[in-house]
């Protein structure tokens, strides 16, 4: 666990947070609270369970979620490290949950939640964060045999392999590929040389090509994401109201609060289409924003990522790529879906769309992302330490030898 003494020690390293990563992630959280308020009201108040039963219901799993984030902030990352495999066996236990009667719940025809009585539960968020400690264990484990050969990617891609079936037996397809994406970016990033990931991805293609077209509705989801003003009052009813409401907003927006496509036009507008919602209020300078706070929350992971690589921080520095990665991803995912330039996938919008589990999964991983930063800042104190302390020895020598001489120059004038 975190020793707060030593963090504080003068003479020591001392870590601390980035900083840039930490406005961009506490932006993008206000930014939500702002926009669920706005987005859900007409939601509750359609369903009759009080205007701000959204809003009150996102600011306590966001509550939650900053508990969990401090939490993983104090923790130092030799505790998921040591644990990877333990985890990985809790996230396959979980993702098998969800098939057994009375604990996996059916919603929407998907067995994606389990029943924790007081609330649901989605373990695919928890696995995310799993599957990035335990892919970042195995490259540190296995660093030499992941460079240099081919059998080296072929345990980490089954685990990847095995996460994917699982998610596509519940259907849950967006998640599915976001998790092969950024498994196969890490290890690529871990050394892994591109022949050989193009070789293992060959069978995976087709298998997500039959994964894709063997159900109606993502057939649907495909033909009506190539023209969605073809069928605009069904099948293309989602994306054709999510433009219309963007272009709308046009640069400045309407207003905040002034949305009419979210007075039950616009389907799950406080939850996979907020963004359509900051476009009509907030116009495409709310999009840039929010894009904006994404683009550096990334770039500052991804950067310090490398750096902690580069000075064999080679746990905090994967753990720093994966993270950051399932956050870019994902959200790009849910902005490429709302702009229509993505077919519909029912992945939320990190830290802005409402939500529960997700919510407070993402911020965990916020917290694990920002630890990971502190070690790495850390080591980086460290090593600048070292490099100083020659320099300061010579000094000294240099000071003792001419107050040798100084004193002997007294002797002798004595």
């Amino acid at each position: 666990m975190f020793d707060a003494s030593q963090a504080k020690r003068r003479q020591g390293p001392r870590g601390h947070f980035d900083l840039p990563l930490l406005i961009a992630l506490v932006g993008l959280a206000s930014i939500g609270v702002v926009m669920v308020a706005s987005s859900s009201i007409s939601v509750a108040d359609s369903q009759h369970i009080g205007a701000f039963y959204y809003l009150k219901r996102h600011l306590v799993f966001l509550g939650l979620g900053t508990v969990l984030a401090g939490m993983a902030m104090r923790t130092e990352l030799k505790f998921f490290e040591k644990r990877a495999f333990l985890l990985l066996l809790i996230a396959f236990i979980m993702l098998l949950a969800v098939f057994v009667p009375h604990l996996g719940m059916r919603i929407n025809g998907a067995r994606r939640w389990l029943n924790l009585v007081v609330t649901s539960f989605q373990p695919v968020e928890a696995v995310k964060l799993i599957l990035v400690a335990y892919i970042a264990s195995y490259l540190v484990r296995h660093r030499e045999s992941v460079e240099t050969r081919f059998l080296g990617l072929i345990k980490p891609i089954m685990v990847a392999g095995l996460i994917v079936l699982f998610l596509l037996a519940q259907p849950d397809f967006g998640s599915a590929t976001l998790m092969i994406a950024v498994t196969i970016a890490m290890v690529w990033l871990g050394g892994a040389r591109p022949l050989f990931l193009f070789l293992m991805g060959l069978p995976l293609m087709p298998l997500l090509a039959i994964a894709a077209t063997s159900e109606s509705y993502r057939m649907k989801r495909l033909t009506s994401f190539m023209d969605p003003w073809k069928d605009p009052f069904n099948d293309g009813f989602q994306l054709t109201q999510s433009l219309m409401a963007i272009g709308r907003g046009e640069w400045s927006g309407v207003g905040l609060g002034s949305s009419v496509l979210k007075l039950s036009y616009l389907p799950e507008a406080h939850t996979d289409f907020i963004l359509a919602v900051i476009g009509e209020e907030l116009g495409l300078a709310g999009i840039v924003a929010v894009m904006g706070l994404f683009a550096l929350a990334v770039g500052r992971g991804l950067y310090l990522g490398l750096k902690g690589v580069e000075i064999g921080q080679r746990f905090a520095g994967y753990v720093a790529f994966g993270l950051s990665l399932m956050l870019g991803l994902q959200a790009m995912v849910s902005i490429g879906v709302n702009l229509g330039a993505l077919p519909t996938k029912g992945l939320t919008l990190p830290l802005i769309s409402s939500g529960g589990s997700s919510v407070l999964l993402t911020c965990a991983m916020a917290g694990v992302l920002l630890r990971a930063t502190f070690e790495i800042n850390r080591a980086l104190d460290a090593r600048q330490q070292n490099q100083r302390m020659p320099a300061a020895a010579v000094a000294d020598a240099h000071a003792a030898v001419a107050a040798t001489r100084e004193r002997e120059r007294e002797a002798v004038t004595a």
